[in-house]
């Protein structure tokens, strides 16, 4: 007979692993079912160049996740995650060989802004300060579930300047920018974080998205793990063993079984079926659950068709390469000790062409890049003398219909994916880091469909479970039918980025679910 649990969460990501963790501390006997060889999901570390090169595959820098409980709750630090703290935290290099970057210290950061600006050092002083009163509201928004439409509307009704704080809610990054800054140094430094939930500078909420990464991270810093992202989920994985828990990996799950409108146990594709209890918490993409685990027969045809139109975002690129030696950045040696790059030259129109070229199909000539400096905030991710960097493209079409290089003639991405990685090398040499191309050892890249081959969840090549837009964040995402990680189906549950608060590593999203799974058990 095969064993049956009072609860199973499918996919090992950090926020299944962490909804786990949860039901298995209040008593319930878990089993996590992972399609991967190894548990994380997103948070994955891996030797992809050559040994002893140890790259975070996606996710990189910690933030949101500094804001959450769980760490304490949970005794991650018995488990073996630990945090690095590395100074400076990020910096938005120029190609004239311009520098914008923010410290660990507010007073530095100021600074560094007022070189091209004293007004805009003054605004962001200001700007932090707002943010430090706003804290820990900030964080309880986080780590619950999010308010209702009545609440919401109650709360900023009720609260002085609430309706200044919604049109803020809804206001693009270009619009923020352009209201409180004016250097395009600037706008382009403290903007360019929304690019990394792929929002563009027209996008609504691209403002207050990218003041709330630059606020979160000037307080508490652009932290990375220590040994790399993968001590993260492995931490919680032991940490729900250590409560009885199960993982099994390379189990990948095709279906969810129902009868009399409740999952009664989880098939895997090679036949077996593994009895469950009580709930089945999903920390997989809401395609996934919906359409492939569950079915219109189960939640009906408008939530399937909803969520089959539903906005996963731009796609990403990724190149990983094995050093020999450190890059050195025509900005200087503080672009090398910082944790993240981003290179651009300052213009919010320039990064605005980038997005209508991705979005319409093409190759974008000179994508918004993100540069992860691995070896600089964590040393034993490379060999000595050696160095290991990441460079990730987070606004490349998924389907190629055009290219704004003028270079690549292919139209898919088995076919495109050097020439463009050699493109984009030729450009980081040319413009950003001279030594660049010679120093490389081994590259290996990643285009969005490897991307998704390798972590189905990561639909289309996106990696948030779904585009970061006003339209699919709260209690609206992804539908406002599963808002509050409810299904139709009585007790199977939404853990993982799909839904609120949505992507990143914050450990939130499988906090909240299992607060409300918890809570529903409770009044069965």
């Amino acid at each position: 007979m095969p064993e049956n649990y009072d609860a199973i969460v499918i996919g090992a990501g950090h926020n299944g692993l962490t909804c786990a963790c949860y039901l298995a501390r209040a008593g319930l006997k878990v089993l996590v079912l992972e399609q991967y060889h190894t548990v994380g999901g997103m948070t994955v570390t891996e030797d992809i160049t050559l040994p002893g090169f140890h790259s975070d595959l996606y996710a990189f820098g910690y933030q949101f996740g500094n804001l959450s409980p769980a760490p304490a709750e949970l005794d991650l630090a018995s488990y073996g995650f630990e945090l690095l703290y590395p100074d400076p935290n990020f910096s938005q290099a120029f190609p004239d060989g311009g520098l914008v970057t923010m410290y660990r210290n507010l007073e530095k950061t100021i600074a560094s802004i007022s070189r091209y600006s004293p007004k805009d050092g003054e605004t962001w002083r200001r700007m932090f300060h707002d943010y430090l009163q706003a804290k820990e509201d900030i964080a309880a928004w986080i780590n619950s579930a999010p308010p209702s439409l009545a609440e919401e509307t109650s709360r900023l009704a009720a609260s002085p300047g609430g309706l200044e704080n919604y049109r803020f809610g809804l206001q693009s990054m270009r619009s923020w920018c352009d209201e409180w800054f004016e250097a395009e140094e600037t706008k382009l430094f403290l903007g360019s974080f929304a690019c990394h939930a792929n929002v563009s500078p027209d996008d609504a909420g691209g403002g207050r998205l990218a003041w709330l990464f630059d606020t979160l991270i000037q307080d508490m810093g652009n932290n990375v793990v220590k040994g790399g992202m993968h001590q993260l989920p492995l931490a919680l994985a032991r940490c729900l063993e250590s409560q009885g828990g199960h993982i099994r990996t390379n189990a990948r799950v095709c279906q969810i079984l129902l009868k009399d409108k409740k999952a009664v146990a989880v098939q895997l594709e090679d036949g077996e079926e593994i009895p469950v209890s009580q709930v089945v918490a999903s920390g997989v993409d809401p395609h996934q659950l919906i359409v492939d685990f569950l079915g219109e027969a189960a939640v009906g045809p408008d939530i399937v068709r909803k969520i089959r139109h539903f906005e996963w975002g731009d796609a990403a690129f990724v190149i990983y390469l094995a050093l020999d030696g450190l890059p050195e950045y025509k900005a200087g040696p503080e672009a090398l000790r910082s944790a993240y790059v981003h290179p651009a030259p300052p213009d919010l129109s320039y990064l605005a062409q980038v997005y209508a070229d991705c979005r319409s199909g093409k190759l974008p000539a000179a994508p918004m890049l993100l540069l992860c400096n691995d070896a600089s905030a964590d040393p034993s991710r490379a060999p000595a003398g050696k160095f290991v960097m990441k460079i990730v493209a987070n606004n490349v079409p998924y389907y190629i219909r055009g290219d704004a290089t003028g270079k690549i003639k292919a139209r898919t991405w088995e076919e495109a994916k050097d020439p463009y990685a050699d493109h984009l090398i030729d450009l980081l040499t040319a413009d950003y880091i001279p030594n660049l191309k010679r120093l490389i050892l081994k590259r290996v890249v990643h285009s969005p469909v490897d991307v998704e081959r390798r972590i189905p969840s990561a639909v289309r090549g996106s990696v948030n479970h779904g585009a970061f837009l006003p339209y699919q964040a709260g209690a609206l995402r992804p539908i406002p039918e599963l808002g509050y990680y409810r299904t139709p189906v009585d007790n199977v549950y939404l853990c993982a980025s799909g839904s609120h608060p949505g992507g990143g590593v914050s450990m939130a999203p499988g906090r909240n679910a299992a607060q409300v799974i918890l809570a529903d058990l409770l009044k069965k």
